[in-house]
């Protein structure tokens, strides 16, 4: 058996004591030689955080509590929406309208009784990471944007706790565990984010519902390995999964000389503004779009229809979005074939454009701007403000 060259919990476990019932529970365990009656005691004695109880969150945690951690902290300040159920497995129907936080720890309850959930239902941020973190043994990221990513990182590594990440979208998935200075951290893969207006989330471009529930689960794997101190975790590895093609690769992870959170040479030294980091807050007026763009309400656009004023409605959401729903009388050019076919719009005629929520509509308006477009409208809130106020024989999604 390899034995990591750290341990997490120190003589933490030494002091754990296995009921009856525990034996019984975690036969199969004990009588593996990687797990056996000490390992079971450091999964008894470990504390896990895990940030989110969506996609990810969900396999994880029940997993983790079936293992048999003796605490998980959940965070997590979502209600569960009926688009939830098509992957997060910890909710069910009954569940919709509740916390999300509510509904996972009567889900962890029932699977083990003895788990102790720590509930911690707000957002992280620069501000409550670094104490949120420090009572925890090993921090799982199970979230879905760069600047919360980039926040856990440099927490971690400020902390010297091990980063258990996980990422999803479409078909594909990612994994790995950031754990300077045995490896690499997450800065060393990305050192700068993404382009906000250049990646578009899982509510935009979709994810195969079955998808984290396999990348969770590697989380909940690796998490395991690193609290029983035993086998080969993913340091320095980024596991690549293709469900399509039912194909992982790994790929190397380095740790980069240069990186300003786990360098020789660090100037990252405390935790910083992350959703200005990865552009997020002031995006609109770096662009310029927010200040310029006109909006409208659906109630105020029906009320245009109705009268039939000469308006034109764009659509720049995808053929398979549009198969679910649109506005009728609108016209449909996505927003990736938009630049190549601006000869089918007319600069003189009022145009009202929309796409689910608002965000890609906005980066459509910026688009035809810069191409001599003047009378543009947003539609606040998208079809699915439209389907709200309007029309609700259309199905959300």
């Amino acid at each position: 058996m390899t034995a990591l060259p750290f341990d997490l919990l120190g003589d933490r476990a030494a002091a754990i004591v296995l009921s009856n019932d525990d034996i019984q529970r975690y036969a199969r365990h004990l009588i593996m030689p990687e797990v056996a009656m000490d390992g079971q005691r450091r999964l008894k004695a470990s504390r896990v955080l895990c940030i989110g109880t969506g996609g990810l969150g969900s396999p994880l945690v029940l997993y983790l509590a079936a293992a048999g951690v003796g605490t998980i902290g959940l965070v997590d300040f979502d209600v569960v929406d009926v688009s939830n159920l098509q992957r997060q497995i910890i909710h069910t129907t009954a569940d919709v309208g509740r916390p999300k936080i509510d509904s996972a720890e009567d889900k962890l309850k029932a699977l083990n009784p003895d788990l102790v959930v720590r509930r911690h239902e707000f957002a992280v941020d620069s501000s409550n990471a670094l104490g949120l973190f420090a009572d925890y043994d090993v921090i799982v990221d199970g979230t879905d944007n760069f600047p919360t990513r980039y926040l856990v990182n440099d927490a971690c590594v400020l902390l010297g706790k091990p980063n258990v990440y996980g990422s999803i979208f479409r078909f594909d998935g990612q994994a790995s565990v950031f754990f300077p200075p045995h490896g690499p951290c997450y800065r060393c893969l990305y050192p700068e984010p993404p382009p906000p207006d250049l990646v578009p989330n899982c509510a935009e471009g979709g994810v195969l519902g079955i998808l984290p529930g396999f990348i969770g689960v590697v989380q909940a794997t690796e998490t395991v390995k690193l609290l029983l101190g035993v086998g080969r975790p993913l340091i320095g590895r980024l596991m690549l999964y293709d469900a399509l093609d039912m194909a992982v690769r790994e790929m190397k992870v380095r740790k980069s000389p240069k990186c300003p959170v786990c360098g020789p040479n660090p100037t990252i030294t405390t935790l910083i503004d992350y959703e200005q980091f990865c552009g997020v807050r002031g995006v609109e007026a770096s662009t310029g779009v927010e200040e310029v763009m006109a909006e409208i309400s659906p109630r105020e656009l029906k009320v245009q229809i109705d009268r039939g004023e000469s308006l034109f409605v764009l659509d720049v959401r995808n053929p398979e979005e549009i198969a679910i729903c649109r506005i009728a009388g609108s016209t449909v050019i996505p927003l990736p074939n938009l630049p190549e076919r601006l000869g089918e719009l007319d600069k003189t005629v009022a145009m009202v454009v929309h796409c689910k929520s608002g965000v890609r509509s906005g980066k459509a308006i910026k688009l035809l701007r810069e191409q001599g477009f003047t009378r543009l409208t947003n539609l606040t809130g998208g079809i699915l403000a439209w389907i709200k106020d309007v029309d609700p024989s259309l199905p959300p999604y």
